[in-house]
């Protein structure tokens, strides 16, 4: 791997399109599908040229996959945590991407002044779905925090991204369909105008269980609701829409 460390209990894993690899702890936490389906969301909708910001970045598998996948000229990857940080940065270092991708540690709460004010033409974040009181919270400390909204919530996430954009920016990103409500009127009160949003499914009879969101800085009100994406056809096998989105990864 050359002059870059790979520590104990880590792994390299590499996209499969790409070639980009990335280290992970599997012990710990890995990126799942809903970064996956976010990153496929987001990449239509960057421009050519585009300086874009992912929060909350984890081990910067967002960052990776618009890389490669999207228009965008630079992607900044915010991550508070130590660990997963390092793990970034040292991926973008053995895929030779410092001038494509920075990560910097910091915290969320405090992205505009980190990065500046309306500095990027498109905020990506997937968060942490629940409040700190929902749910079974991890013991872990590193799987609470990205789970939970133990560090910032959702009003933290969406004021920051809507700071970061430019007139006219874009905001993506994935949560959970009992919070909508709540993130719409979160989205109104600092000026992000929901623009699409598509509904994820695990099989096509069961309600859905995610929410990819497109919201557009100082837009004007209307909404394309798209059609479910399903996940999982009835042999448990992933559907072929999926499969295709996992091209990449």
């Amino acid at each position: 791997m050359g002059s870059v460390q790979i520590k104990e209990n880590e792994v390299v894993d590499t996209l499969k399109k790409s070639g980009i690899k990335i280290i992970q702890d599997r012990k710990k936490f890995c990126f799942g599908i809903d970064a996956v389906l976010l990153a496929d969301y987001a990449k239509s909708g960057i421009r050519k040229g585009s300086a874009v910001i992912d929060l909350g970045t984890g081990t910067g598998i967002i960052p990776f996959l618009l890389s490669s996948e999207s228009n965008a000229a630079f992607i900044k990857a915010l991550e508070i945590q130590e660990e997963s940080a390092d793990m970034a940065s040292r991926s973008v270092a053995l895929n030779n991407l410092e001038s494509k991708i920075q990560v910097v540690q910091g915290d969320i709460k405090n992205a505009v002044k980190i990065f500046g004010s309306s500095c990027a033409e498109a905020v990506t974040c997937n968060p942490p779905y629940m409040i700190a009181q929902h749910g079974k919270q991890n013991p872990i400390d590193y799987k609470a925090i990205a789970r939970h909204e133990v560090l910032c919530n959702l009003d933290d996430i969406v004021r920051n991204a809507s700071g970061l954009l430019k007139p006219s920016g874009f905001f993506y990103m994935i949560h959970r369909p009992f919070r909508l409500a709540e993130i719409f009127v979160t989205l109104s009160k600092y000026h992000l105008e929901p623009k699409r949003m598509r509904l994820v499914q695990p099989f096509i009879d069961k309600e859905p269980n995610m929410v990819l969101i497109e919201a557009r800085k100082n837009a004007n009100s209307r909404i394309t609701v798209e059609k479910p994406l399903v996940v999982y056809n009835t042999s448990g096998e992933y559907t072929d829409e999926i499969k295709k989105i996992y091209e990449i990864c």
